[in-house]
């Protein structure tokens, strides 16, 4: 990237806008630089001073017009990962992560530059966790067995075996004497980590051991969540003590005096002692995946679906003193260091700076999932709904919202289209056509391959338009009766319709292109001016004719939930629920 010098005054805002952006895209920048013009500069936020220094070039490559991404988040980091990650912890400076493939990566918890790589097991690894002194490594697979590691030489100091099933969870005692191991099995090994030898069995759990902690404060205790729901406490001895609480999850605060147990969408704070009820905490929507206690003990953060809540837990009811949204797939870990860190299935940790957040209160998610999007370009307005059934509108040039709408979602029922004509929208499902002015034109029944989701309302809202095996038809949304056929010989792909008034292009699996007008018979189209690029897995864009990648998206942004492309505009959707309209009006090909 060139540096400019800049004028006074400018040089803080500056600053921070470059560092922002060299942590946030520092694998980009580290492996392929030049991709940071259509990898990273574009995904900039929009009121970032580079986003602003940058825009000419940045119409070279392509204008994200519209999304949440305004401002630089509340994370510091984001390291985007390879394969999908199944397991997290971290000790001082380094952070490791286990993987499907049975490797386990070690990073450098500032950077994000990888240290090591741990190979050995050859299954899953599920479950991590390092000594107390970080010197150390234990990990449980799906292979069903335990290694100990020396994270200086990255060798294998042991292996354990025993369990006849995958092993889901793993700690080692704050005195380095015992690993412990819950599996799908049923049961909890106890292991020497000098001798190797398993020396205890505990039995108990019905059902998969998913969480397994020793106590801080006393190595001979620790604490199991399985399954079955049930949440249990033991010595190394062999023996259960205490009564089973509720929960299929589990972590225990850094002095040992409590734990936090989840189940669904509630998660209790209980004492370790008396297993009274300290608090109880709440989230709507999704269920708890994980919890852990900040260092000080003050604070739990909770994994709840995309989204990550803070709460202080110095008082017997709980507030919620930070919300972060960010990832674009279910948070799967979190672990503190010197910052709060999370692991995503959406490929990638995020490093997050606790109390940075410039709002006065806190903040919930302000928007749901979102579930279709569309793309009305000949309008200049593109459109996106979210799960909770609001439309919203989108202006092409500028991104901004035009106009929203609330369909009645009880009304609506099955598979539906949709379309803004003449600023009102028509909503059509299998039941009913609603009309946002209040014409419900009639309840006719749509036969439902008309309203996969892939069908397109003519630009008059007169008919449908839709892939029926190797044939698209027009049907009058008035009568349901079919006003047109067009047959293709063979299958196209079904994200490929483009609507333009009453002409229709469909693209086949060999990237040709063909269109034809339903009103005027016979005619074929040619194919509009770039079908040769090609927007592939939701991840980059491409020239099928050239391979010439014409942008790559970064991080949670490769992970769109739905999308639409013309080959002039792309809007995607994603689960956390922004919004992105990227405009490539403007280049050159």
């Amino acid at each position: 990237m060139c540096l400019h010098f800049i004028q006074a005054g400018f040089a803080c805002k500056w600053a921070d806008d470059s560092q922002r952006f060299i942590l946030e895209n520092f694998h980009i920048i580290h492996d392929s630089p030049f991709k940071m013009y259509h990898s990273a500069l574009p995904f900039t936020p929009s009121k970032s001073w580079l986003h602003e220094y940058y825009s000419p070039e940045l119409l070279q490559v392509a204008k994200v017009v519209k999304g949440l991404w305004d401002k630089w988040g509340t994370w510091s980091r984001t390291v985007t990962l390879e394969d999908r990650p199944r397991a997290l912890t971290c000790a001082g400076g380094l952070v490791a992560i286990g993987f499907g493939t049975g490797k386990i990566i070690t990073l450098d918890a500032i950077t994000g530059v990888q240290i090591s790589v741990l190979s050995g097991h050859t299954d899953y690894v599920n479950s991590i966790a390092f000594s107390l002194d970080g010197g150390f490594l234990v990990s449980g697979s799906d292979d069903r067995t335990i290694k100990l590691w020396d994270i200086q030489t990255g060798g294998v100091i042991k292996t354990f075996e025993g369990h006849t099933d995958w092993v889901r969870s793993i700690a080692i005692s704050p005195n380095q004497s015992t690993i412990a191991s819950g599996s799908r099995d049923k049961t909890i090994r106890l292991w020497n980590t000098q001798t190797g030898d398993c020396y205890c069995i505990l039995s108990g759990h019905n059902s998969n051991v998913n969480f397994i902690s020793f106590f801080p404060s006393n190595p001979q205790l620790l604490i199991s969540a399985s399954d079955d729901n049930t949440v249990r406490q033991w010595n190394t001895s062999g023996y259960q003590f205490g009564p089973a609480y509720k929960g299929n999850g589990v972590a225990v605060s850094p002095d040992g005096t409590c734990f936090v147990s989840w189940k669904g969408t509630a998660a209790t704070i209980q004492s370790s002692n008396s297993g009274l009820v300290v608090a109880k905490l709440r989230v709507y929507g999704y269920d708890f995946q994980c919890c852990c206690f900040s260092p000080n003990g003050k604070s739990i953060a909770g994994g709840v679906g995309h989204t990550i809540y803070i709460w202080d837990i110095t008082s017997s009811d709980p507030p919620i003193i930070e919300t972060f949204v960010s990832h674009a797939d279910y948070i799967t870990s979190l672990v503190f260091s010197s910052s709060l860190i999370s692991l995503s299935s959406d490929r990638s940790i995020k490093f997050w700076e606790i109390g940075t957040s410039t709002d006065s209160e806190p903040t919930l998610p302000t928007s749901a999932p979102v579930a279709s999007v569309s793309l009305q370009a000949d309008d200049g307005i593109a459109l996106s709904s979210n799960h909770n059934g609001v439309v919203t509108v989108w202006d092409l040039s500028t991104g901004l919202p035009k106009a929203s709408f609330n369909p009645p979602v009880e009304s609506i029922s099955g598979e539906f289209v949709w379309r803004l004509v003449d600023n009102r929208l028509i909503v059509v499902s299998e039941g009913c056509i609603w009309d946002s002015e209040g014409r419900n034109v009639n309840e006719v029944h749509i036969p439902p391959p008309f309203l996969r989701k892939r069908a397109k309302i003519s630009g008059d809202g007169s008919k449908i338009f839709a892939l029926d095996g190797k044939s698209i038809n027009a049907l009058s949304i008035k009568s349901a009766m079919v006003m047109g056929q067009v047959y293709l010989g063979c299958n196209v792909t079904p994200d490929s319709l483009i609507v333009n008034g009453s002409k229709v292009w469909a693209s086949y699996k060999n990237l040709q292109t063909w269109g034809w007008d339903f009103e005027v018979q016979g005619q074929i189209l040619h194919p509009p001016p770039r079908y040769h690029l090609n927007f592939t897995g939701g991840s980059k864009i491409e020239d099928a004719v050239t391979g010439r990648e014409i942008l790559q998206f970064p991080g949670k942004y490769a992970m769109c939930a739905v999308s639409e492309w013309d080959g002039w505009y792309l809007i995607a959707g994603y689960d956390s629920g922004e919004v992105a309209i990227l405009d490539f009006t403007k280049i050159s090909l």
